[in-house]
């Protein structure tokens, strides 16, 4: 069986995403983040959006634009700390954010990409991040119970990767792109190299084509890239 070719421009598969959808953008910081769809995404200008993303990347960076442009109305993520814009819109109540702690924000999406309903925690218990969430005890213990996330499109950045769709990640950039992949009903992936068919030796593979819907080669890097070029 030929497996199939899902190579693609960058713009055909951001045209399916929907006003209101929720879009999980991966990164850490710079690293991982596909800062390619995400220009391409505010071109689109789909609007009303959920995005779950680690943090809010910095001023005129990253999900910054999409912030900038009105298009999100929810932000689910770890910190705002290093962009003032969001604050700002946090503060004046045009963005609405869902603050987590970062393992937490993790575990979520790794349960949402296993097929668990939730997970239980006693993170934050007693803080501002238990508000309005649900208890139970276990063994006389309480515990948080943290809901799975899932979104409509998760938006990927890779170092390299097959026409399939089998990906590879370099350093931090592994740590929300893998999740995120399993955790999204259509996978989108920048990769900085697209290699023949074979050519991505096995034990390189961090996430499996069979997660990613569409993969699209981004050549020259943009100076957003500048602390990843290696």
């Amino acid at each position: 069986m030929k497996l199939p070719d899902k190579t693609c421009a960058i713009e055909a598969p951001i045209a399916g995403i929907k006003d209101g959808d929720t879009v999980m953008v991966g990164g850490f910081g710079v690293p991982g983040t596909p800062m390619a769809l995400i220009h391409a995404l505010l071109a689109h200008g789909a609007r009303n959006l959920t995005l779950i993303k680690n943090d809010a990347n910095e001023p005129g960076m990253g999900i910054d634009h999409l912030l900038q442009s009105g298009q999100v109305s929810r932000l689910i993520t770890t910190h705002l700390g290093l962009n003032s814009n969001a604050i700002a819109l946090m503060n004046t109540g045009q963005l609405e954010v869902e603050f987590n702690a970062q393992g937490i924000l993790a575990e979520r999406i790794r349960a949402g990409g296993a097929g668990i309903g939730a997970v239980l925690s006693d993170i934050g218990i007693e803080t501002e991040l238990a508000e309005g969430k649900q208890r139970v005890e276990m063994a006389g213990k309480s515990y948080l119970v943290e809901p799975a996330l899932r979104a409509d499109v998760a938006l990927i950045h890779a170092d390299c990767a097959d026409s399939y769709g089998n990906l590879a990640y370099v350093a931090t950039a592994r740590n929300f792109n893998p999740l995120m992949a399993m955790a999204a009903d259509c996978v989108i992936a920048e990769a900085e190299r697209i290699l023949p068919l074979g050519e991505l030796g096995a034990n390189n593979v961090h996430t499996p084509g069979v997660f990613v819907d569409h993969v699209t080669e981004l050549g020259d890097l943009s100076r957003e890239y500048a602390v990843v070029r290696r």
